[in-house]
């Protein structure tokens, strides 16, 4: 199989899209099934969630979500600030993505889970193309913080920031906040999370 990746690695830097972009989607697999696998492909894929190409750039970021499972070398954490600079970029795809890897770096790393949340809540004053994309990111970060927000110790400002959206004018954002509420309102009258 080292073979299997070394071309799909080649393959990222194929002229052909179809080959470029079916590879990122491999590897993205991989990283999900697999992740100590690409591991050792860390810098790689950072280099290309900070490059120009954004087909690649949102592939490697949910990769490198996957593989802070296998981040024994606390890589992610040297380059945690950089890895959540689109929160608050002009790109609402580019956000959504990072905010979604970051639950699965928060569910591998829980120990940064407070730092995590944090960085998510700034989707509440990113300035995208519309303020519809906004509205569509905070929808995203109510799902990633829905994945992880047993592992947050210091809940009142998510708590807030999901309150807030009840008020929301997107209605899938509203009933996302609503779910929130209920499942974990519900969890906290039985005792500590």
């Amino acid at each position: 199989m080292p073979h299997t990746i070394a071309a799909l690695l080649k393959g990222l830097r194929s002229p052909s899209a179809g080959v470029k972009y079916g590879s990122a989607k491999s590897l993205r697999l991989l990283s999900e099934q697999s992740p100590a696998r690409l591991y050792p492909h860390f810098d790689l894929f950072f280099g290309l969630f900070e490059g120009d190409n954004t087909i690649l750039r949102w592939g490697s970021t949910r990769i490198l979500g996957n593989l802070a499972a296998v981040d024994r070398e606390g890589k992610l954490d040297a380059a945690f600030d950089r890895f959540f600079t689109p929160v608050l970029g002009r790109e609402m795809i580019g956000a959504a993505n990072v905010i979604a890897a970051a639950a699965q770096i928060a569910l591998a790393k829980p120990q940064f889970a407070d730092r995590i949340s944090a960085e998510i809540l700034k989707v509440e004053r990113a300035s995208y193309r519309t303020p519809e994309c906004r509205n569509v990111a905070i929808g995203h970060a109510l799902q990633s913080l829905d994945r992880f927000f047993p592992h947050v110790t210091q809940p009142g400002p998510v708590i807030e920031f999901v309150q807030r959206q009840l008020t929301n004018p997107r209605p899938a954002t509203r009933r996302k906040a609503e779910r929130f509420l209920k499942r974990w309102t519900a969890c906290s009258a039985r005792g500590p999370l």
